[in-house]
């Protein structure tokens, strides 16, 4: 199975559903944030290894603590894994943070605060108007 075929896309995204129903009612550490999100899960092709994404909206001490208890609770997570999606192998899950929400915020705050001061789009209309009128002039004479 290669890595970016339908089959394993399929796999990923039932391994990643089941993931998400297990860590939110079956798993009872009190370390994991309820707000906890899985964003991305990648099975590698031969089924052995799973990387799964999380994050959080919580701060980073937050996150790494949950994934703290995610790691605890890995072998009943596969465990539970194993039962409900039908794999010739259930694979070791690797728990990962994944900030990328966090920096689309920040690049998100930046286009605004680039916007309310006019930023470079304004720099560069105001750059061509001045190039206009130059022409213009020479035009003229």
């Amino acid at each position: 199975m290669k890595k970016g075929s339908i089959k394993n896309n399929r796999i990923n995204g039932e391994v990643m559903r089941e993931l998400s129903v297990i860590i939110r009612e079956e798993v009872k550490d009190p370390r994991i944030d309820p707000l906890l999100t899985i964003t991305r899960v990648e099975v590698t092709p031969d089924l052995q290894f799973c990387k799964v994404h999380v994050s959080s909206l919580g701060s980073d001490e937050l996150l790494m603590e949950s994934i703290e208890g995610l790691k605890n609770a890995e072998g009943f997570i596969r465990r539970e894994l194993a039962h409900t999606v039908n794999l010739r192998k259930t694979p070791m899950l690797q728990f990962v943070p994944d900030r990328s929400m966090e920096y689309a915020m920040e690049m998100s705050m930046k286009i605004e605060e680039l916007a309310k001061t006019g930023g470079i789009g304004r720099a560069e209309s105001e750059e061509s108007e001045a190039d206009i009128d130059t022409e213009l002039e020479e035009n003229d004479d």
